[in-house]
């Protein structure tokens, strides 16, 4: 059921800030579009039109107004005009985050900021399970080689020491971490608000996290308490008022209270955003609304999460964007 970004993703590392609201993997909420052409990658506007020329070897979406592109075999930052505001010369790159930006040099971590200056050196190991990146101003990080996670500030300093096998960033003042195999989740503080007892987990969204028991998913709210029992086979976080879940290998999607809204029939699902899902039927992908009804029919090979009225589709091997009408703004190219 649940998918890895890849289409409009560039193979370095991807983060979940986005420009006027809290972006997912795959969203693009910057006003511009990731496109490939001829081999090469470029932007359109939200009318199809190439406003940065397909120029990189790959790009990322926009995050604080900056995307992160290669060009060989060096990555760099650049603006919505297409202009270089630091130069590639990383061996790797994250998107920004709150101003800052993870960078590889030499093999070690650093962050940058803006004006890509480096404000952290390059001293970090990188993250086994997540990119390092700011969120509610600290950064999940090992701490040293094949050390235990902890939480540093924006000047470095360590807040919350090492002591966790998996830390994902902060959202809405929590953040998931697990400890001897269970998961829970602490405050900025460092303290624990729920207690690690769960054999997977998800970050807090919209006041929920999909925790799992055994082999069946639930979901508890910001207290710790069981808001929807355990009883689906996977689940996902909670976005736009519906979460996907799956229930005998067909996905579907329930409200807050444990109700099915889109009863599970599909193949495959992805989250809801900008009103609309990609769902795959019989191994070919389209889009239903929040009311579950097929707003554009199952045909491509693949279809990813709206973004300001365009969402990214793959036919044959070949990236575009739709409307919420299904017509092409930019026909698929590679």
């Amino acid at each position: 059921m649940q998918r890895f970004v890849g289409i409009i993703g560039i193979v370095l590392l991807l983060t979940s800030c986005g420009e006027d609201r809290r972006a997912r993997d795959g969203e693009q909420w910057s006003g511009l579009f990731v496109i490939q052409q001829n081999g090469k990658a470029g932007f359109i506007d939200k009318e199809g039109k190439l406003v940065i020329q397909a120029q990189y070897d790959a790009a990322a979406p926009f995050t604080d107004e900056r995307s992160v592109v290669v060009v060989g075999d060096k990555a760099g930052y650049i603006d919505k005009d297409g202009k270089f505001v630091v130069t590639p010369q990383f061996e790797r790159a994250a998107a920004y985050s709150e101003g800052f930006a993870a960078v590889q040099l030499g093999g070690r971590w650093g962050f940058i900021d803006k004006a890509g200056k480096l404000v952290l050196p390059a001293q970090l190991p990188a993250a086994s399970v997540v990119p390092l990146q700011f969120s509610e101003g600290l950064a999940a990080v090992p701490l040293s080689d094949g050390s235990l996670m902890g939480y540093i500030d924006k000047r470095g300093r360590i807040m919350i020491p090492g002591q966790f096998s998996v830390a994902l960033p902060f959202s809405g003042g929590r953040a998931l971490v697990s400890v001897g195999g269970k998961y829970g989740y602490i405050n900025k503080k460092g303290e624990v608000v729920i207690n690690p007892q769960f054999d997977d987990a998800s970050s807090f969204f919209e006041g929920r996290a999909a925790v799992r028991i055994g082999d069946k998913w639930g979901y508890i709210d910001e207290k710790g308490d069981m808001s929807i029992p355990p009883q689906f086979g996977g689940a996902r976080a909670f976005s736009e008022g519906l979460a996907l879940v799956s229930v005998g290998g067909k996905a579907g999607y329930i409200d807050k209270q444990g109700k099915f809204v889109v009863n599970p029939q599909f193949d495959a699902a992805d989250d809801f955003s900008d009103g609309m899902a990609s769902v795959n039927i019989g191994g070919r992908w389209g889009y239903i609304d929040k009311s579950g009804k097929l707003a554009i029919t199952p045909q491509f090979e693949d279809a990813r999460r709206f973004s300001l009225g365009l969402a990214p589709v793959i036919v044959s091997g070949r990236l575009g964007y739709i409307d919420k009408e299904g017509k092409y703004v930019w026909n698929p190219t590679a």
